[in-house]
């Protein structure tokens, strides 16, 4: 029996590009050496034989397990690259350039592993979808070229197309897995017409399609296969949410298709909002979705989209299924906390639950009893790095790194890998850099209980205004149950001098206002009409605290003036006070004028009106 491929996974950053072995070591493989230089782009083969990387010079194509040198391929500036399943092929994409001569630049290119030849090249501008896809035992080869499916034999690749067929307004194709290879055609909605997704067998392209489903509300489609490429999941979406309820888009809708085309359903969800995530099962016969607004709502269902179990509702975006198929894990990444919940498929019970907060990238390992997570560049340039847990939770392995934008594990066949036991198996021991990683960590801040409060409700008043259960109204100070500014009712905000004597705030009289409201919406004459004048109102005795004690109550029962404030002034005399103000102003331009500093143009005629303020005052005064 042969000897099973080590657990391996790979990294790269801005500065380095490594090969790590797995548990319980986690050593990197000292016999890979690392370019010189920042590396574009890694792949492994599908099989896990393979790893070839990207440089700005070259590609170079190694063995996985021993990191010795297989072919290097003189191609600069490469963008992207993929293996053929089996390993047999390697595709590199650049980026398209402009040619001396006026010709098309083939940046698309196919090369032989084995011998380093280039075999056949094709123009491809665009880095979606830019690939082909193989069948599983690379007998055919498939490209979508404006609207037009084309079919490759890779043993033949000097043929060229062996066969095609034109799909009208088609803008994506999915090839299917399994020995019985089918092809997923994707038509966006236009001008009316409905979008559509039609399966059609690889080997007779020219025939009618095997199923066929349509729909509205379409612009885009996401389309899953299974294991065994007997069914289909086509998830459909548009770019602009019509009810404006999400800037993301609205979902169109989730159906299932079988290949055969006897069935085909939309997937019932009994939730509204966004689909967030769904994956099939290594088992193909069942598969789990991530959908509704937060808290979101995890489902598994059948392969007749009947529902089997309902995880109940968290704050979650992705879900995905251990190799084997024996466990689940639900997470929430992006702007959520980065809780990951695992479950046992057998039991349908929660297993753990991971803190794997920041996370921008998470797979199961080909064994199916770790879990790596990396939080990755761009999207997070601080904390970049590698988790490693175990499957029970416990975290097995950290490894920090400056500026990581690409990481994964080397895949393994499921029959090379070791089974999954029956049970859930123990954790091994942690590596040092765990304890290593919990002793420079900072804890996390303890976030206060309780319902959040806006910085300007936080008051020891303000806190009192906006106090409420959680499941009671909103009190008079928030109307509509929005957040305001406004001091409670009843209350009149005044301004405390330092120093200054404290005297009890007035009370407002609520009627009083009322009636002056009323006074000035019906207006001086009626308000005259209706009630006696002010002057003959009676006014309520104010008492006022005095520094020494006792109390002062006017005599009149008027309220005393404030000192250096007349209570009504003259116009006369405001008039006159606004004139010497103005004459005290020019007499320092005048001064300043003296000294020799230079005024503005505005300045110099303020100055020049000297003659005719001093002539309206001596007017005033002598009226």
């Amino acid at each position: 029996m042969a000897s099973q491929p080590s657990q391996q996974y790979a990294f790269r950053a801005q500065k380095r590009l490594g090969l790590v072995g797995g548990t319980p070591n986690y050593e990197t493989l000292e016999a890979f050496q690392g370019p010189d230089v920042p590396a574009r782009t890694y792949q492994y083969s599908s099989d896990g034989r393979l790893f070839a990387y990207a440089i700005p010079s070259c590609v170079r194509i190694c063995q996985a397990e021993s990191a010795q040198l297989v072919q290097e391929l003189a191609i600069p500036n490469v963008a992207e690259l993929s293996f053929s399943p089996r390993g047999t092929y390697l595709s590199i994409w650049e980026r398209p350039a402009k040619l001396e001569d006026g010709a098309q630049h083939k940046n698309l290119k196919i090369f032989s592993v084995s011998t380093g030849e280039e075999l056949i090249a094709f123009t491809q501008k665009s880095l979606e979808g830019w690939d082909l896809q193989y069948t599983i035992s690379e007998s055919h080869a498939v490209r979508l070229v404006s609207q037009e499916i084309q079919v490759f034999r890779p043993a033949e690749w000097s043929k060229g197309i062996v066969d095609k067929l034109k799909v009208e307004g088609a803008s994506n194709i999915i090839l299917s897995p399994g020995l019985n290879p089918s092809l997923a055609v994707f038509v966006p909605e236009k001008k009316g017409a409905p979008a559509s997704v039609k399966v059609y067998n690889l080997t007779s392209l020219s025939g009618s399609p095997l199923s066929q489903k349509n729909f509205f509300k379409s612009d885009k489609a996401t389309i899953k296969w299974n294991t065994l490429g007997t069914h289909v999941l086509v998830l459909t979406s548009t770019d602009v949410d019509q009810a404006n309820k999400s800037y993301y888009g609205e979902t169109g809708g989730l159906y299932l298709l079988s290949a055969s085309g006897t069935f085909d359903c939309r997937v019932t969800l009994d939730k509204e909002g966004p689909v967030h995530d769904f994956a099939w099962s290594p088992n193909s016969k069942e598969f789990g979705v991530v959908y509704g607004y937060m808290p979101a709502k995890t489902m598994l269902f059948d392969q007749r989209a009947k529902s089997l179990h309902d995880f109940g509702t968290a704050f979650c975006n992705y879900i995905s299924f251990n190799p084997q198929g024996r466990l689940i894990a639900v997470a929430g990444f992006g702007n959520l906390a980065g809780k990951v919940d695992i479950y046992d498929r057998r039991t349908l019970n929660k297993v753990t639950t991971v803190d794997a907060s920041n996370t921008s990238h998470c797979e199961w390992s080909p064994d199916g009893r770790f879990l790596l997570t990396a939080t990755l560049s761009p999207r997070l340039r601080v904390d970049n790095g590698i988790k490693i847990f175990h499957c029970s939770g416990p975290l097995m392995h950290v490894q920090p790194v400056e500026e990581l934008y690409q990481a994964s594990w080397r895949p393994t066949h499921v029959d090379a890998a070791p089974p999954f036991p029956a049970t859930i198996p123990a954790a091994p021991a942690s590596h040092a850099s765990v304890s290593e990683h919990q002793a420079v960590a900072k804890p996390a801040a303890a976030r206060p209980a309780g319902a959040y409060r806006p910085p300007g409700a936080r008051g020891l008043e303000a806190s009192m205004a906006y106090k409420r259960e959680d499941d009671t109204p909103s009190p008079a100070g928030t109307p509509n149950g929005r957040y305001s500014r406004s001091p409670a009712p009843g209350r009149v905000q005044r301004r405390h001098v330092p120093g200054a004597p404290t005297s009890p705030s007035p009370v407002r009289n609520g009627a009083a206002d009322a009636e002056k409201r009323g006074r000035k919406r019906k207006g001086p004459k009626e308000g005259k009409k209706e009630g006696a004048p002010a002057g003959d109102a009676p006014q309520p005795a104010i008492e006022i605290q005095v520094n020494g004690g006792g109390t002062l109550t006017p005599a009149n029962g008027s309220v005393p003036p404030t000192p250096g404030v007349d209570p009504v002034m003259d116009p006369i005399a405001k008039k006159v006070r606004n004139l010497t103000k103005k004459l005290k102003a020019i007499d320092e331009l005048k001064e300043k004028q003296k000294k020799g500093e230079r005024l503005e143009a505005t300045q110099l005629k303020k100055i020049e009106t000297e003659a005719e303020i001093r002539k309206e005052l001596e007017g005033l005064e002598i009226s």
